[in-house]
């Protein structure tokens, strides 16, 4: 399911995105970085397709030829969160009387 990286919303959608689409709900763009299948924090230019060109900010809309939105399911990254490693973390360090 095609979701908004940021707050989940689901893209409804038919038709292929722009630079300028933007989520209903939180205004964040949907044709960007965040929103990619390929998106990878750890590999060359943050993206698994090697020959992707640099993008300085992967919240921002773009133009990339390889874009393809991320499917993701309901329970993914919210807005805000953590996420469970922080909560672990958290519940790591808490004093136990």
């Amino acid at each position: 399911m095609k979701r908004c990286y940021r707050c989940g919303t689901e893209w409804r959608e038919e038709k292929r995105l722009s630079r300028i689409d933007v989520c209903e709900k939180c205004h964040a763009y949907s044709r960007c970085c965040l929103n990619c299948k390929f998106y990878d924090e750890h590999a060359h230019n943050k993206c698994r397709i090697p020959s992707t060109e640099w993008v300085g900010d992967s919240e921002k809309g773009n133009l990339c030829d390889d874009f393809t939105f991320a499917d993701r399911s309901a329970e993914g990254r919210q807005a805000g969160e953590g996420g469970k490693p922080r909560k672990v973390w958290e519940e790591l360090w808490q004093d136990s009387d």
